[in-house]
């Protein structure tokens, strides 16, 4: 594929001095890419066979990279000892936007060898083992969506990201004369990733002001939540090279928020689609219906991987494309989960996340959730047919990461699937989200109380 690279054409682009840097990168609990840039021929001779060292506070800190209490993994106690990156020379590529650079996904372990257990990587790699165990891959898509704003970012900071002026005035959605304003942008976008090895297929302007989403083709699990996290940094990269700013943030106003849909199918070892079945009801196999009736049960549980930010809760509006109902329909967007495609390309949409999210642990929910059903073989209901938003007879998501994290915390599904430890390491997350929000003085409160109250 375009832009991905072999250890050995690495080797030769760095001695004829076209790559002289390497991103020795993973995904933090925030979603967001850490880690190093190493020369291009220290690579070469030790990070590519032993890796690079980082500090292990890097999955223990807020999102200002605050060391904070609670985590057992890292804390002063332990001294804020080393992981280990260790490169996975499968996801190695050049990364176009940034002159003479590549970049490498790196796995965590300790310096022992054994894996760092509550990396959201190596999460999700469990699920896939235990998919793996039934003979089972997973095919997955992210639908992630973003605002465009006119100024750079190190502008919006200064002005604590008051006054913004999205890059369209009116909603866009669909709509090709406002998004060609931003086309500029956008096309480098597009090509810069497609030059990084991932498959661009469309992109089209949403409901908000200045949003947009591109939309890239499904891929094995892994290397869908790789791509996302070099897609998520590298279009960051390059708004602030066109002087602009974007922002996945789940609900930046009180329009429309950004979503991160997932899609999700299965096939076995002979590539074979296994939610399909053209003589079951609405073509869904015995598989399919299990899976997503499992989903469906441990939907509010696992809520915390979906929406794991004070400001998630905020996109759960009613009449907003983002879900309240924990239900499932055939093509229908008022539905937590909703059921599209036909034949082969059949699949479950789960509409929960936005985003914020971290893609690694949303897309193990996802699994975890559906193995839950195959496993105790649930049986799926009728789809909800109708506007979901005024269902009084289904159960709601959660409406505060408050409530989230509570589910989260007493869920069986969630111990059994993920582990002891990894519960309580990001239902610490959320409490160190919830304390600084709670510590924090706003400006609503301000404007609402400080002459009329």
């Amino acid at each position: 594929m375009s832009g991905l690279l072999s250890r050995a054409d690495l080797e030769h682009l760095v001695a004829a001095g076209e790559v002289d840097t390497v991103v020795v990168a993973f995904t933090d609990m925030q979603g967001r890419l850490v880690g190093k840039r190493v020369s291009g021929a220290f690579f070469v001779d030790q990070v590519a066979a032993h890796g690079a060292e980082c500090c292990s506070y890097l999955l223990a800190v807020d999102v200002d990279v605050n060391t904070v209490p609670g985590y057992a993994m890292s804390n002063w106690e332990t001294g804020y000892g080393d992981m280990v990156m260790t490169p996975d020379l499968s996801t190695l590529r050049r990364i176009p936007w940034q002159p003479g650079t590549a970049l490498v996904i790196s796995d965590l372990s300790w310096a022992d060898g054994k894996p760092v257990a509550v990396s959201p990587r190596a999460i999700l790699r469990r699920q896939l083992d235990r998919l793996r165990d039934r003979g089972l891959t997973a095919d997955v898509a992210t639908e992630l969506e973003f605002i465009v704003f006119d100024q750079s970012y190190r502008q919006a900071w200064a002005s604590a990201y008051r006054d913004m002026t999205p890059a369209s005035d009116y909603n866009i959605d669909y709509a090709i004369m406002a998004s060609s304003r931003m086309e500029p942008l956008l096309r480098d976008i597009r090509l810069g990733m497609q030059g990084a090895g991932l498959r661009v297929e469309a992109i089209k302007g949403e409901c908000n002001n200045g949003q947009q989403e591109i939309g890239f083709r499904y891929d094995e699990a892994l290397i869908t939540c790789d791509n996302h996290a070099i897609y998520k940094n590298g279009a960051k990269e390059i708004a602030d090279q066109h002087g602009k700013s974007l922002t996945f943030m789940a609900k930046y106003d009180e329009r429309e928020g950004n979503s991160c849909h997932i899609h999700l199918s299965l096939r076995d070892a002979d590539g074979t689609a296994v939610f399909a079945d053209a003589d079951q009801p609405h073509g869904m196999s015995a598989t399919f219906r299990s899976f997503v009736a499992g989903l469906l049960a441990g939907l509010r549980e696992l809520t915390l991987f979906f929406a794991p930010n004070i400001n998630s809760y905020k996109r759960f509006a009613e009449g907003s494309f983002a879900p309240t109902a924990v239900a499932w329909g055939l093509d229908n967007r008022t539905c937590a989960l909703r059921v599209v495609g036909h034949g082969s390309s059949i699949r479950v949409e789960c509409r929960v996340p936005g985003g914020d999210v971290n893609q690694y642990l949303a897309v193990a929910a996802v699994i975890a959730g559906g193995l839950y059903g195959v496993e105790q073989g649930l049986e799926l209901g009728e789809p909800y047919a109708g506007n979901a938003y005024q269902a009084g007879d289904v159960e709601r998501l959660p409406t505060t990461l408050a409530e989230s994290a509570k589910v989260f915390g007493s869920s069986e599904l969630a111990h059994a699937a993920f582990g002891d430890d990894v519960v309580a390491h990001y239902l610490n997350n959320a409490r160190v989200e919830l304390t600084a929000f709670n510590a924090a003085v706003t400006d609503w409160e301000r404007i609402r109380s400080f002459e009329r109250l």
